[in-house]
């Protein structure tokens, strides 16, 4: 059972919504996505490469495409 304090808030509609978006709030600043960090992870990307770790180039991209399209 809630404690009584919160079984008030339920009581009016427009409380339980503020309450609802209080909790998402509190749930977005906690869980929510680093966006400093998702914006530096870009930045720093390294180059594709290939099995021998040769960079991949526009010419390798396109023997590709032309092998898949073969099949």
């Amino acid at each position: 059972m809630l404690p009584l304090g919160t079984r008030s808030v339920f009581r009016s509609r427009w409380m339980a919504i503020v309450w609802a978006i209080g909790i998402i709030i509190v749930a977005w600043e906690v869980a929510g996505p680093d966006l400093e960090a998702s914006n530096t992870a870009t930045a720093n990307a390294e180059e594709p490469t290939d099995a021998t770790g040769a960079p991949i180039t526009a010419d390798d991209e396109n023997k590709l495409e032309q092998t898949l399209n073969g099949l």
